[in-house]
């Protein structure tokens, strides 16, 4: 019927609510009768449980602004316990017994219409249906089982007034009401409180009123106290109803008869479907901490409520670069990136909304963090770190970040994060600039990563993981911004957050011990542990070193998602039309595969889930068995085979600090060995003749190594550009690579041996680039995740390259995990499991009060 604004009475110095009549209806008799009715009521009203009225304006009313939830809210938490419910209750029949002695009868009652405020006071709202039978009814509102207040016109004196859901079966009918009208609402409103649902649904108005009149009335789900109360306040025949709220009222504070049957106490721990008008209420309330009080308790109850992901996605099950999910600062919205359609972007749900929105702009999200204002998203995104702002508009690029694993943002708008997984932390402003380095890796714990930063309350130290090759050596620790010292805080190859003391409550450091989620009291001003950590999550999904998922806000909220993101992959055949031929070996943490070249072989990396280390396995795709290759500890990656097939080669990131290229014999004998002046390099073509590997740097060069004696390595392509993934066409005249150059990843062929010509062949974004084994076609994954084929002829030594067109949709196991192309023209595919999607999101509100417990 209006807008409702805060305000401030600049006379007398107070906030007040000013409710106002759109200017739409400024000259409807209909809502104007009803703005004049709740000022007389009101007016002549005068009580503690009833919101007051201050003024009168030109179509406006000037009142008592009520801060808190509605009782609406707090039901969508969860069945409200007896003793909490009966406090309520005496309230709300106190209130109402007051209008009623002076023959108001409010014909509204409904949770929607009480507030519960800070202090845990009841006030009945909006009296602009109170008794006045002579005034004309009122239309408004489309859905009445919902909460809006319904009118169905028909003679002034039978008009419905009031909400369906709770309207007394006269007002149902049309009759005309009195105070029992009120009482059956109270009943109503008791079910609804003691169950946490509604007594009559209905997909519409008129099946909402037909059950009003005629469902039966079970009350099995009732405690056996309020059993008599609800009999006789939902007597359908007004005459044998409660005559009188007070009736009511002494019902409720007579003592309890003894009984056998126990009154149903319940659970500590409520699990619930997602409430976000509630908890986002409760939010704007002021409350601080989200916490729902029984009356009688000390300490906030926890309440667990599932959050499934958007229609038809999942949380990024199937990627260690999309990271976690992540709380705004004043924890109204999470952000977390999700999947549909096999593509990542980056959405968010806010806390007032029904559903989560995707932020357009973000395909290929990861990692997302926030501005300290809570305005801004920082991602990374196509090798870049980005920000955006959270309520939509364009992505906006800061720096280069490729293989971004995490970011942290200060009240000086200073970004730490990870540049490319393999380094230490870098710095830069919010708006761009020159990038500096903040921490070096510790060679004396043979660190190959910093990674995982979370900005201090004070904006100068920050906590971040310091990744080791020899993983019990990784542990969490504490740096500074104003100079290199650090000092160790917590051991494990976890990511790590902090989240402030809430009332009683300490800091804590909530961080991973294999799939348990600890949280470890913090005081985050000596920089320094206060006591022992103890779990308070079990199965949480987690990756060592690489990926948690789980998000804290400083408003006790926790969030983590169990048995989505296992990361496991299938190597699966695929034909041209994207249909599947078959599998190759077991699913598992499988990426980087690559054929021999007669086809008879697959070697891929395997990650174990528990080290977070990985090796290398053959497959024989005949026989269908696999073995292990390499044992050296630390972790093994991306291998490619020589082309006699008695060789691969790979990265190797030992647990002795050493990291590089190395060797080993298909046959799995004999030693691996590291290939000279190859340090920080990962392989990623062998030239048909034997003569060249082809490596990548992590600052994105591309770089020749000579396998014939005397020759050294060199660089190939260097620019300021990010080129990856390098394929030598088969006679090894051309070089295919993605690089970033044109601002977007595009799929690039160079001349080779010399870089004499250049061509760009893919037209619309692309990334990965394979050559067909006969050279006549060169293959990629497009933006939109498509597999894409271009007829490439190099008649008269000249390139002459097709148009790209598409072959089908596909889903990598990674977002930039590699496939590979047989002599038949078939794919060999790391494939996501299906059994790794739809796994909800759990939130947890007041989570300390488990540590309590």
């Amino acid at each position: 019927m209006g807008e409702v604004y805060t305000a401030r009475d600049t006379k007398l110095d107070r906030e007040v609510a000013i409710k106002v009549l759109p200017p739409t209806f400024a000259n409807d008799p209909e809502r104007l009768a009803r703005f004049e009715r709740e000022a007389k009521v009101l007016a002549a009203l005068n009580h503690p449980g009833i919101a007051s009225i201050y003024g009168v304006e030109e179509h406006a009313l000037v009142m008592e602004l009520v801060l808190g939830p509605t009782l609406a809210d707090r039901i969508q938490q969860g069945p409200i316990p007896p003793a909490e419910a009966e406090e309520i209750l005496l309230q709300i029949a106190e209130a109402l017994e007051y209008a009623h002695e002076r023959g108001i009868v409010h014909r509204d009652l409904k949770p929607a219409n009480i507030k519960i405020d800070p202090e845990d006071k009841v006030k009945i709202l909006d009296f602009g249906l109170a008794k006045a039978l002579s005034d004309p009814a009122t239309p408004s509102g489309s859905d009445p089982t919902n909460s809006p207040t319904m009118t169905l016109r028909g003679t002034i004196a039978g008009a419905i007034l009031g909400t369906a859901a709770y309207m007394a079966p006269e007002q149902a009918r049309g009759k005309k009401v009195d105070r029992r009208a009120d009482i059956w609402a109270f009943g109503v409103v008791l079910y609804e409180m003691l169950t946490g649902e509604r007594l009559f649904k209905g997909e519409d108005a008129v099946q909402v009123l037909s059950r009003v009149l005629e469902q039966p009335i079970g009350l099995d789900r009732v405690p056996l106290r309020f059993r008599k109360l609800l009999d006789r306040c939902l007597d359908r025949n007004p005459k044998d109803r409660f005559r009188d709220i007070g009736e009511a009222r002494f019902s409720l504070t007579a003592p309890e008869q003894p009984s056998a049957e126990p009154v149903a106490v319940p659970p500590r721990t409520t699990r619930l479907p997602w409430a976000i008008a509630a908890i986002a209420t409760i939010l704007a309330a002021g409350l601080g901490v989200i916490a729902i009080r029984h009356a009688q308790e000390d300490t906030p109850r926890v309440v667990e409520l599932i959050l499934p992901p958007p229609e038809k996605g999942q949380f990024a099950p199937n990627s260690n670069a999309t990271g976690p999910p992540a709380f705004s600062p004043n924890g109204r919205r999470i952000a977390f990136v999700a999947i549909t359609d096999g593509k990542a972007g980056l959405w968010i749900r806010d806390l007032d909304s029904a559903a989560p929105r995707l932020l357009a702009g973000t395909e290929g999200a990861g990692y997302p963090f926030w501005s300290p204002d809570n305005r801004y998203l920082g991602f990374g995104a196509a090798d870049k770190l980005k920000k955006i702002d959270a309520m939509g508009g364009p992505a906006v690029t800061i720096c280069d970040a490729p293989g971004f694993r995490g970011g942290s943002w200060n009240q000086n708008d200073v970004i730490l994060f990870n540049l490319n997984g393999r380094t230490g932390l870098s710095r830069v402003s919010a708006a761009g600039g020159t990038l500096s380095h903040q921490t070096e890796l510790d060679k004396s714990r043979n660190e190959n990563s910093n990674r995982f930063p979370w900005f201090l309350p004070d904006g100068r130290h920050f906590l971040y993981l310091g990744r080791s090759a020899e993983l019990e050596k990784s542990a969490v620790f504490v740096g500074d911004l104003e100079s290199k010292e650090r000092r160790q805080v917590v051991p494990g190859d976890t990511p790590v957050i902090y989240t402030s003391p809430i009332g009683n409550s300490p800091g804590y450091l909530l961080f991973m011990r294999d799939q348990t989620l600890m949280a470890q009291p913090f005081d985050a001003g000596k920089l320094s542990t206060i006591g022992d950590p103890v779990p308070i999550a079990e199965n949480v999904d987690h990756l060592t070193g690489i990926l948690a998922m789980f998000a804290a806000s400083q408003t006790g909220l926790l969030a983590y998602v169990t048995g989505g993101i296992t990361g496991n992959t299938q190597l699966t055949w695929f034909d041209h039309s994207g249909r599947p031929t078959g599998t190759v070996g077991e699913p598992g943490k499988v990426q980087w595969p690559s054929l021999s070249t007669d086809g008879s072989t697959v070697v891929a990396q395997r990650t174990n889930v528990q080290s977070g280390g990985s090796d290398l396995w053959l497959f024989d795709v005949l026989r269908g068995t696999s073995s292990r290759l390499t044992f050296g500890g630390g972790s093994s990656q991306f291998p490619i085979w020589s082309p006699d097939g008695g060789r691969i080669v790979f990265l190797g990131m030992r647990k002795d600090g050493e990291q590089g290229l190395f060797l080993k014999g298909s046959n799995g004998t004999g030693q691996e060995w590291a290939i000279a002046d190859a340090t920080n390099r990962r392989p990623t073509d062998w030239s048909r003749d034997g003569r060249y590997i082809i490596a990548e740097t992590t600052g994105g060069d591309i770089w020749v190594h000579p396998q014939m004696e005397g020759q050294k390595p060199s660089a190939y392509l260097h620019s300021p550009f990010r080129k990856q993934y390098a394929k030598l066409s088969p006679d090894g005249h051309w070089l295919a690579y993605q690089s970033n150059e044109s601002n977007r990843l595009e799929v690039y062929v160079v001349s080779f041996p010399t870089p004499d010509a250049k061509f760009q062949i893919s037209t619309n974004g692309a990334r990965i680039p394979i050559w067909s084994r006969d050279g006549r076609e060169l293959f990629f994954i497009s933006a939109d995740s498509k597999m894409m084929a271009v007829e490439v002829t190099t008649a008269g030594g000249k390139l002459q390259p097709g148009i790209p067109k598409a072959l089908f949709d596909v889903r990598l196991g990674n977002g930039n995990a590699r496939f590979d192309v047989s002599k038949d023209g078939r794919f060999l595919i790391p494939t996501a499991v299906a059994e790794s999607t739809n796994a909800p999101m759990t939130v947890v509100l007041n989570w300390q009060a488990r540590l309590k417990k």
